[in-house]
């Protein structure tokens, strides 16, 4: 087995990442396109997040089970940068919120003028993400309403966070010009609010993540909340659903934390991934979750791999896949 991490710049901006491919949704990507490989690149999301090491997890599972099959793992900024560079036909595989992936199948990604994303097939909903909004103890915040006029981390370009993060904070009533977004990674928004160079960070990542785990072991932080007139009007807008972060899931918590989720899932390229090798792929996924270290492979199960699925098609390989199992399909 010969894994080969590799690092990308989080130039997450679908729109550059598009560039070139048209936008009118034709056949084949309009720049995806190309021979089917077992040569696979696997864009996750950043290092401190969960996506990434968990593509690392699911690459030594697909080296191992599949045969034939190699699998680069790459550090990016997340869901449309993933759905993007698999439309360009640089990458294969890639996890994306599930309602970015609904908003990218329908033409509906900001910025992109109608661009479809049509060559993305579903292999399978992974596990809960939940929006964590992480203030400091010391920061006299107390509900997402306090966050006007502050500076919050609000996402990467281009990922999921930050279409969560837009949708909780306009529920709030916090428009664009209440207050001042910071564009990072995880991983950067955690320094910046443990040395206190921002107010806030929000994130919508699996549960329990090891950044705001170690987050938490240096400065003292907490998790806010949101009412349930707050969660309706996000769900309504949005493919989010309403979900309780338990308390176990951080030291730090006495109690569970209402927020709102998506689901993490896995997607493949219709033009370079072949049927026979989504099937061996999704396979392998379910016959080897006990081989994931991480909290989140507890979750991942067939029973629910169609969970968020929405507009999104299977990739013919996890329909075989699922038929055989016996899963309901949409």
């Amino acid at each position: 087995m010969n894994i080969r991490r590799m690092t990308v710049a989080a130039v997450a901006a679908v729109a550059l990442a598009l560039t070139g491919c048209g936008s009118d949704g034709g056949s084949g990507g309009g720049g995806g396109g190309g021979e089917t490989t077992d040569d696979l690149t696997l864009g996750t999301g950043g290092t401190s997040g969960t996506y990434y090491p968990l593509g690392g997890e699911l690459a030594s599972i697909f080296e191992d089970n599949v045969d034939g099959v190699t699998v680069n793992y790459v550090e990016s900024g997340a869901s449309a940068e993933n759905l993007g560079k698999i439309y360009q036909g640089e990458w294969q595989l890639g996890f994306t919120q599930s309602d970015t992936a609904n908003t990218a199948v329908n033409g509906e990604l900001e910025d992109l003028d109608g661009t479809k994303i049509d060559n993305v097939g579903w292999l399978a909903s992974l596990y809960p993400e939940a929006a964590h909004i992480i203030v400091r103890e010391d920061s006299g915040i107390e509900s997402v309403e306090d966050l006007k006029g502050k500076k919050i981390a609000v996402g990467d370009a281009g990922s999921g966070t930050r279409a969560i993060s837009d949708a909780i904070l306009d529920a709030a009533g916090i428009g664009e010009s209440d207050y001042t977004p910071e564009i990072t990674d995880f991983g950067a928004s955690t320094d910046m609010l443990a040395d206190k160079q921002i107010d806030a960070t929000i994130f919508v990542v699996g549960t329990p993540v090891a950044g705001l785990t170690q987050l938490a072991a240096t400065t003292d932080v907490k998790l806010l909340g949101l009412d349930d007139d707050t969660t309706k009007t996000i769900e309504e807008g949005s493919g989010a659903e309403s979900y309780d972060i338990p308390a176990d899931a951080y030291d730090f918590l006495d109690e569970d934390v209402p927020t709102v989720s998506v689901f993490a899932s896995l997607v493949a390229s219709t033009d370079q991934v072949s049927e026979d090798t989504a099937y061996n792929l999704t396979k392998a996924l379910f016959e080897h979750t006990d081989e994931i270290t991480l909290d989140v492979g507890k979750l991942i199960t067939k029973d629910t791999a169609m969970l968020g699925v929405g507009d999104v098609p299977l990739h013919p390989g996890a329909q075989k896949y699922f038929e055989e199992e016996g899963i309901e399909l949409p």
